[in-house]
């Protein structure tokens, strides 16, 4: 037997006949009919009497009536207390901490923008932010010490989802004597740029990122040297102060977040030849409703 079946017969009794009791089911009275055959065939019992006046029970009925209440009752009693657990366990999931990893040069509106949408969401929810190269960030993500990071490498790993979250066309920073030589109306045409040094990053950072760009720069026969190994960021002091010198140039997004020394200027790249990409990445098995209200608000392509 089942608990709809047992309610289908109990509204039968109780409204006095199958007319009535199908109506308040919202179903067929002929659906409403074949049920309380199919529970009298089950049980092997006729359950109902019916004539025109309507249907009662007969005494294999009535004891299935008493019954039928009780074992609703139940049912009902075990499903809300179910209910009520689940409900307790989702809040406990839904409130929390969440930690970010976040790289050097992010844009400066981002992280302020997508955290002030979480904290209206979920307000009890607080939020770490450290930062971290990219390769240092995946590892922490697959060891469960990050909840999201942001990465300029896009993941294929199986066990972590992805979303697109920022997209930079870079342009150059320079010195402005060199920038008088090498510049047009448009911007700067990447192929001037033959003969600088290249202030870049470690390919330990984001190893696919750091190969795309040097393949650009080298197609524009520009020489790249070898970057540093180790995982310790070029910091922004140390990457102005070598482009200062005017033998070297830095690659840059508009909304570079530090305050240019006296000398240096940020000018475009004509034609957009280099496109920074920035990817939210969080374990694909969280099931955190605050970390989910995040990604979707990181996610530039989300409708």
């Amino acid at each position: 037997m089942e608990i709809r079946e047992l309610r289908a017969f109990v509204v039968v009794v109780e409204e006095g006949g199958l007319s009535a009791a199908a109506r308040k089911l919202h179903v067929s009275q002929s659906a409403l009919s074949q049920t309380i055959n199919s529970l009298e065939r089950r049980l092997g019992a006729r359950l109902l009497v019916r004539s025109h006046a309507g249907s009662r029970t007969t005494e294999a009925g009535a004891t299935l009536l008493r019954e039928a209440r009780g074992l609703i009752e139940h049912h009902d009693r075990v499903t809300a207390a179910m209910a009520a657990v689940t409900t307790a366990a989702e809040s406990q999931v839904t409130a929390g901490r969440i930690r970010v990893g976040a790289p050097l040069e992010l844009p400066l509106d981002l992280l302020p923008r997508a955290l002030g949408e979480l904290a209206k969401a979920y307000p009890d929810t607080r939020v770490t932010v450290v930062h971290a190269s990219g390769t240092t960030q995946l590892a922490a993500l697959r060891a469960g010490e990050l909840d999201v990071g942001l990465v300029r490498d896009r993941p294929t790993d199986p066990q972590l989802d992805v979303v697109l979250a920022v997209r930079e066309a870079m342009g150059v920073i320079l010195s402005t004597s060199r920038a008088e030589e090498i510049r047009g109306d448009a911007g700067v045409h990447l192929h001037r740029l033959a003969g600088l040094h290249w202030m870049g990053f470690a390919r330990s950072d984001s190893p696919a990122w750091h190969d795309q760009v040097t393949a650009t720069l080298r197609a524009q026969g520009i020489v790249v040297d070898d970057q540093p190994t180790d995982d310790r960021p070029v910091t922004p002091e140390v990457k102005l102060a070598g482009i200062g010198t005017g033998r070297a140039f830095g690659l840059a997004s508009p909304g570079w977040g530090q305050p240019f020394p006296a000398g240096l200027e940020w000018y475009p790249l004509v034609d957009n030849p280099v496109v920074r990409q920035t990817w939210a990445v969080w374990p694909a098995a969280t099931r955190h409703r605050d970390i989910a209200a995040l990604i979707s608000a990181l996610d530039i392509t989300a409708p």
